[in-house]
């Protein structure tokens, strides 16, 4: 999505982090804080969320600004997609989550389908790897990179999680009501491809 105040935030936010993690004047560090002040503005001006919110967000990243990861697990059954009800917004995601340090993608994938649906698989492919801001995704403040690995079950049973009310298996033309912060149609209809095309190459941006 073209949202140029939404890039110039996070830009200016990016700028500001990492003029926080190397500069050593005193007078450099208090200009950057007022940068990181007005891309919090920005955001806040936009969003209606509250600066205080924004800036303990922003104030919990340190060291070189770089992309967040979500991984999305790509499972299908009887040429139907798997989708679990998020507690969130009561909409359906594609099983999936922020990538946790110390675990390979493929391996966020096979965790957050067992924790969120019940059921084992393991990952079997990359479909693809979008850039969130060039989606049809509601505005982020975060700059996110997201993964889709198609998984194949191997066991368990549908079963909900913690941060999911219900389990079910969906086909391309009966897709349930999206939670677009996690997944959009066009990147459910992408994974269907590679569904009826194996050898389809991985997506990328």
């Amino acid at each position: 999505m073209d949202v140029k105040w939404l890039d110039w935030a996070k830009q200016l936010q990016s700028i500001s982090q990492a003029g926080l993690t190397y500069s050593k004047d005193v007078y450099d560090i208090e200009r950057f804080k007022m940068i990181r002040n007005i891309s919090v503005e920005i955001l806040s001006q936009h969003t209606e969320i509250d600066q205080t919110v924004i800036k303990d967000l922003f104030a919990n990243e340190t060291g070189y600004a770089t992309p967040k990861v979500d991984v999305r697990a790509v499972v299908f059954n009887n040429n139907k997609i798997l989708m679990v009800k998020e507690n969130g917004d009561g909409k359906w995601a594609l099983p999936g989550g922020w990538g946790d340090i110390g675990l390979s993608p493929s391996e966020v994938a096979v965790k957050e389908v067992e924790e969120e649906s019940g059921y084992d698989v393991k990952a079997t492919k990359l479909i693809s790897i979008f850039d969130k801001k060039d989606h049809q995704h509601p505005p982020s403040p975060y700059h996110v990179y997201k993964m889709f690995i198609q998984c194949e079950i191997i066991g368990g049973q549908a079963q909900e999680g913690i941060e999911t009310s219900a389990v079910d298996f969906f086909a391309e033309d009966e897709l349930p009501e999206l939670s677009v912060a996690r997944n959009t149609e066009k990147q459910i209809k992408l994974a269907f491809k590679h569904l009826d095309h194996p050898d389809e190459l991985a997506y990328f941006d």
